[in-house]
């Protein structure tokens, strides 16, 4: 998450004439602080603006057919009051009065449900629902349903961030228009992450029919 921030600021003054940030890591993501930046979100946005929320960690599905995200202090036995259930997706990210971007890099590699038999990690048709026509987001996840997206520790990320920042660093715009679009920048990362992991994880995207493909960064970024 940090990683993803540090490369959208780079935007600030040049796409973006402004980029306004909310990181949440480790002990201050819990349930109610995601849920006040989903909220911190929407009254962000305005019509002209790009709204981005990048998201890693883990989701379940109950056996309803409920998803949860799971905040640092999530309890499996207590989902409805520790996690984030997906009414706060739709409610908060699918309001926004500009266009909206959703980056989910999640199911990583521990057994987080353990015995846990009622619960799945296949968040494939929450993810769906989010890119429907209905609410309109732009939807790029990590894995599908049933991979595991996977880490290295010589990667300094999972997979799919690392590509994702590479992506938005330069590496998306491939014939060198000096622009990234969200179509651009989902092919690299589906590219980079296959050749990161030897096919072993597949991201996926989607986005609501009707919707143009749209300009979300420069490529040409400030020397250091």
């Amino acid at each position: 998450a940090a990683d993803f921030v540090g490369i959208v600021n780079q935007q600030k003054g040049r796409y973006y004439s402004d980029v306004v940030v909310k990181l949440l890591t480790d002990d201050a993501a819990v349930n109610d602080s995601v849920m006040q930046g989903f909220e911190w979100l929407q009254k962000q946005v305005t019509p002209k603006d790009v709204g981005m929320v990048f998201i890693a960690g883990h989701g379940v599905t109950d056996e309803r057919g409920d998803y949860f995200f799971l905040p640092f202090n999530a309890d499996l036995d207590a989902l409805a009051r520790t996690s984030v259930p997906f009414n706060e997706f739709k409610s908060r990210l699918a309001n926004l009065r500009g266009k909206g971007l959703l980056f989910v890099d999640t199911c990583h590699s521990g057994n987080v449900m353990g015995s846990r038999q009622r619960l799945s990690n296949d968040v494939t048709g929450v993810l769906n629902e989010l890119s429907s026509v209905e609410y309109g987001l732009v939807v790029i996840a990590s894995s599908t349903g049933r991979q595991v997206s996977l880490e290295h520790e010589s990667w300094g990320n999972g997979a799919f961030t690392k590509a994702l920042v590479e992506g938005l660093a330069g590496q998306a715009d491939l014939k060198k228009r000096g622009r990234i679009t969200h179509k651009m920048l989902d092919f690299y990362v589906s590219d980079r992450v296959e050749e990161l992991t030897k096919g072993q994880q597949t991201p996926v995207n989607a986005s609501p029919q009707g919707v143009p493909d749209f300009t979300i960064a420069v490529a040409t970024l400030p020397k250091s």
